[in-house]
């Protein structure tokens, strides 16, 4: 019962954890296009049915029932197709978009009847005299700015949380203290995984290790790391090494003598090795039989960027392959195959791995935490590069269609031609349902994929 309850409360944790990262982002719409002189009308975290607001001035705030997504509606977003014509109002999220457009009444010219009903959908609540206040109106500079303050506060939240896992709680990293000392010796092929009577014990208890014990030096030479002495240990079949160990705040002296056993092959980053087929390759080497225990190790300032940027390029290759990707989740989830632990996961599947976090009972409180913060940082990641997708309705769609008014107005400035004026990104509302389509078909398989075969840290 207890497991079950803590489940429930990581998954609260982390839905508490998207709804703010959602609402910060909006935020980042939001304080650019009032400071601008934009009229927002809607501050909304969800879709769908409102279930609580109000307003306060022009805006009106308020949460809804489908926690998917967020928006904020501003009056003017597409320009008119003509000078002088009506704007008319739009929102920034992709879903509140489809519920705004509506599926269009299937005419003749079925396109370009789209485009019209996009442009007259919502242009009466433009208020008389406002059309100075409409979105389009900014300069380019402005507009770029509005639609990036949202993915910008995405990366400041990432940041920030990836700076106080590094520098409050620290990186899980091997330490040069024994976590488990083998009982006997088996090889790394070995189909066995447990000690059977006759096996020959393994010259780390043989010595007299225990789990617990702190290598100082071996043979005199201090350890500093464990790579450190896994390189000794290695290289020394059959030869005597005088290991000193900390065990209980004192210096203990024991001898230690490797065997000559079969392992798996390593790099300098300490992977396993394999051959052109792909086979792990194995090596005849010297063997103690002990295993490092893990640690927090806090990082400096210096090193949060440099995560930030590793978990942007992670995304971005995820995205740059996400055909391939869906088309494996499809697979994994209406057939035998199994889910990749690195693909794309749904907010369903990210809660199902905050309740597994906060439900193991083997880790401390303390790791709980940094994997919580891990979680929503890496989420606030893929929120930044996802929405920067130069696709309408994604927040890079606006931007792309801001900077190629700015390239046209620069263009035409250059050779001396009049201004083109605003570009009608109404034309692109064909590619914007589209858009729209595919995202929910994307997301309904991910959410159904993480309910029938979902990622689990427990395996």
């Amino acid at each position: 019962m207890e497991s079950v309850l803590l489940f429930i409360l990581g998954v609260a944790v982390v839905i508490v954890g998207l709804a703010l990262s959602i609402g910060l982002h909006e935020i980042g719409h939001l304080v650019p296009a009032k400071l601008f002189g934009v009229k927002v009308t809607q501050y909304m975290i969800g879709f769908g049915p409102t279930l609580w607001s109000r307003h306060k001035g022009e805006t009106e705030y308020g949460v809804k029932a489908i926690p998917l997504g967020g928006y904020i509606s501003m009056i003017g977003m597409f320009a008119p197709a003509k000078p002088g014509g009506a704007a008319r109002e739009a929102s920034t999220g992709f879903f509140q978009t489809l519920v705004q457009e509506g599926a269009p009444e299937k005419k003749p010219g079925a396109l370009a009847t789209m485009v019209e009903d996009a442009r007259q959908a919502s242009a009466e609540t433009i208020g008389h005299g406002e059309d100075h206040r409409a979105f389009y109106r900014l300069p380019v500079w402005k507009r770029v700015i509005v639609m990036l303050g949202g993915p910008f506060m995405n990366l400041v939240i990432a940041v920030v949380l990836f700076a106080i896992l590094l520098m409050g709680f620290g990186t899980a990293q091997v330490s040069t203290t024994l976590g488990s000392v083998n009982e006997c010796v088996l090889s790394a092929t070995s189909e066995r995984q447990t000690c059977a009577a006759g096996d020959e014990e393994s010259p780390g208890a043989a010595a007299g290790l225990k789990p617990g014990d702190r290598l100082v030096s071996i043979n005199g030479t201090a350890i500093d790391s464990w790579a450190q002495s896994t390189e000794i240990i290695r290289e020394s079949p059959g030869t005597p090494l005088d290991v000193v160990v900390e065990r209980g705040g004192t210096d203990l002296s024991l001898v230690v003598t490797p065997k000559l056993s079969e392992r798996y092959a390593t790099d300098a980053d300490g992977q396993i090795v394999k051959d052109a087929e792909g086979n792990q390759v194995t090596t005849e080497v010297g063997f103690v039989g002990i295993g490092a225990a893990g640690e927090l190790v806090r990082q400096p300032a210096s090193a949060v960027l440099p995560l930030v940027g590793e978990n942007i390029v992670g995304v971005v290759h995820i995205i740059l392959n996400l055909p391939q990707r869906l088309i494996d989740v499809a697979n994994a989830a209406f057939g035998p195959g199994e889910r990749d632990p690195n693909g794309p996961i749904s907010v369903v599947g990210v809660g199902r791995l905050a309740g597994e976090i906060a439900s193991i009972d083997t880790i401390p409180v303390v790791e709980k935490v940094a994997s919580m913060l891990s979680l929503l940082a890496s989420v606030n990641i893929a929120l930044l590069v996802f929405n920067l997708i130069p696709l309408m309705p994604l927040d890079g769609g606006h931007v792309a269609g801001a900077l190629w008014e700015g390239i046209r107005k620069a263009w035409a400035k250059l050779f001396k031609k009049p201004s083109p004026g605003p570009v009608d990104t109404a034309k692109l509302m064909p590619v914007t349902f589209a858009v729209v389509i595919v995202l929910g078909g994307m997301s309904l398989l991910l959410i159904y994929a993480d309910i029938v075969k979902p990622i689990s840290l427990l395996g």
